[in-house]
């Protein structure tokens, strides 16, 4: 299990590295974090919900995601809220004091998910959650050394040394376990070492006299290395290029979600792609998009409020164009509707007023992966749903997509074989669709590139791009912990692993199948 000493010290990151490190060797291996709190996420081959780490944490595995391997997801709605999903599906919202209440059930669900992943795999490597040493958290703890108790399980811990203090971090962690906690610490990992690694050598001598336990790596600082985040957005992940043609902003409303959707756009070497969420500092545009939100009403009210309404509405009358993604899409239409308080209190909320439609919020929430063509082309788009609503209304006379594949979908009024999404006014000036992920196919970034205002559109593969990255982390780790020393971490000897390379394992590929194969 890979602990940290406090959030984004680098757990998602070193288990991604260390799954593909043993996957490359052969090795069964799976990611598991029984509880994740995140606004972004992805849907898994049998239609549920998990964090976005995890799903990128099972592409390093060679594996599609599921559920099994984060049985537990916390989406805030609220400062003192969220909705909570359990093997991926969503149960309701909780205040923190009630989840708290809640979490000795969850204890047993969380252990039953990994012993289901154990009788997989040769391999789990399980991430922790902020940190350990949490004193208001340890009570009925599900996250971190609760839940290494409760299976067993050897731990490290990761520490970020470009944060400054990485030894009172570490130390300090240390100090404020139970004897038998510390006694699971088979080792320290510091990440994000600039420079010479000699000169840390007396505090890691003193580190190891004073814990008795180890450090077994110190991973150098990867530049630009671009990794899906967990749910903070990272500020390495811009494009390197000096040559940006296209201006792309994306407001940062309180409960944004699943913005890594844009990743691709902060790739792209002629896209200067900025998150905002200061008005003052939106100096104007090619394209503005609107990513998804977990409370849709209150992101909107937040929009109006703080006057980017009135600045996208400015937007449009100068020539811009804008785009809105599943919450972001809705925000385009007249009303958004909740009568049953779905995600916050019950009423109504008006739209943006950009396209002719109304959004109402219902319970069953629409969790797919799809397949289609942008409308009356070939154009492909591949991505997927997670939604609670319906909208309609004349706008939707006008779709984007024709969608003719589905991963799964258990929404009985979707069970067509084909159906249309998305929706644009009379101009074509503003599109909104509910499809995750439509900018990451090839051909469809390239026309709504050209649709935004890029003349020549520079061809960019970001999937492959995105397992580049995952190939050249994996590199950095090995190279300061070799695998070797992971297989001793492991119990497993160097040569245990499965026949054939991961490629040649059988593994579906994520995505889309033909609707009929679907069971």
């Amino acid at each position: 299990m890979v602990q940290g000493t406090t959030s984004d010290a680098g757990k998602s990151i070193l288990v991604t590295a260390l799954c593909r490190i043993l996957a490359r060797k052969k090795i069964a291996v799976a990611p598991f974090k029984s509880q994740n709190m995140a606004l972004n996420s992805a849907v898994t081959a049998e239609g549920g919900e998990i964090g976005r780490a995890q799903a990128v944490q099972a592409e390093a595995c060679f594996l599609p995601p599921s559920v099994e391997m984060n049985p537990v997801l916390l989406k805030p709605n609220s400062d003192l809220g969220a909705q909570v999903i359990v093997n991926g599906k969503a149960i309701g919202n909780m205040q923190a004091t009630e989840y708290h209440h809640y979490k000795p059930e969850l204890l047993q669900q969380v252990v039953r998910s990994h012993s289901a992943l154990q009788e997989k795999y040769t391999a789990v490597i399980v991430e922790g959650a902020g940190s350990p040493a949490e004193i208001n958290l340890r009570e009925h703890d599900i996250a971190n050394m609760g839940f290494a108790e409760a299976i067993d399980c050897p731990v490290i811990i990761v520490a970020d040394i470009d944060r400054g203090g990485v030894f009172a971090h570490l130390y300090g962690t240390y100090e404020l376990l139970s004897d038998s906690e510390k006694g699971r610490i088979k080792g320290f990992v510091i990440n994000r070492f600039r420079g010479d690694v000699s000169l840390l050598q007396s505090g890691l001598d003193w580190l190891e006299k004073r814990t008795g336990v180890p450090v077994l790596a110190v991973i150098p600082y990867i530049t630009n290395l671009h990794i899906e985040a967990e749910d903070a957005v990272n500020s390495q992940q811009k494009s390197a290029s000096g040559y940006q043609q296209l201006k792309v902003v994306v407001p940062m409303y309180p409960r944004a979600s699943n913005h890594t959707d844009f990743d691709v756009l902060r790739m792209h070497p002629q896209v200067d792609c900025e998150f905002l969420r200061d008005l003052q500092q939106f100096k104007g545009a090619d394209l503005i998009v609107l990513p998804g939100s977990k409370n849709v009403r209150g992101d909107l009210q937040w929009l109006q409020q703080s006057g980017w309404a009135d600045a996208i509405k400015r937007h449009l009358r100068l020539g811009g164009k804008v785009i809105g993604v599943c919450g972001g899409y809705q925000m385009l239409g007249q009303w958004i509707h909740d009568p049953d308080a779905i995600e916050s209190s019950a009423g109504s909320t008006a739209g943006l007023g950009l396209l002719e439609m109304d959004t109402t919020l219902t319970d069953n929430k629409v969790l797919r992966n799809v397949c289609g063509q942008l409308l009356d082309t070939s154009i492909p788009v591949k991505g997927y749903e997670i939604h609670a609503g319906i909208s309609s209304g004349a706008a939707l006379d006008i779709p984007l997509f024709t969608i003719t594949a589905v991963t799964q979908d258990q929404q009985p009024e979707f069970s067509s074989k084909s159906f249309n999404d998305g929706a644009q006014n009379s101009d074509g000036t503003v599109l909104g669709s509910y499809i995750h992920g439509i900018f990451d196919e090839k051909a469809l970034l390239e026309h709504l590139l050209q649709w935004a205002g890029l003349n020549q559109v520079e061809q960019f593969d970001y999937l492959a791009f995105r397992e580049q990255q995952i190939e050249r982390l994996a590199d950095a780790v090995e190279e300061v912990m070799p695998y070797a020393s992971l297989c001793r971490l492991l119990g497993l000897s160097e040569l245990e692993g499965l026949s054939g390379l991961p490629e040649e394992r059988g593994f579906p590929e994520q995505g889309c199948v033909p609707e009929r194969e679907v069971v």
